[in-house]
């Protein structure tokens, strides 16, 4: 099985970045792919990623509208980086892409 990890985040915390994790969620289960996602919000990180399920990942994404907090820890990695917006509306597409690009 193909293990996905992404972060969401956008400018204010709130709304969106939640609707993208739901949304790239979603469509890896659909998939049928294992997905975890770490949100940045407002309310600080949640769900973080472990530099085991970056070892592990056969795919990473980034749907972010702002910088994202300790970056570093995916120095050695290829990131397929899309908008919030674009994980909304299509995560299904961005983790095909993802996986094309890895």
């Amino acid at each position: 099985m193909k293990k996905i990890i992404a972060i969401t985040a956008c400018p204010t915390g709130i709304a969106h970045t939640f609707m993208a994790a739901k949304a790239l969620e979603n469509a890896g289960k659909k998939l049928n792919y294992e997905i975890k996602v770490e949100t940045q919000g407002a309310t600080g990180i949640k769900n973080k990623i472990t530099s085991t399920d970056i070892e592990n990942a056969d795919a990473i994404i980034f749907a972010v509208e702002t910088k994202v907090r300790e970056e570093d820890r995916f120095k050695e990695r290829k990131i397929h980086k899309i908008s919030v917006k674009e994980a909304i509306k299509n995560a299904e597409k961005a983790i095909n892409d993802a996986l094309s690009a890895e």
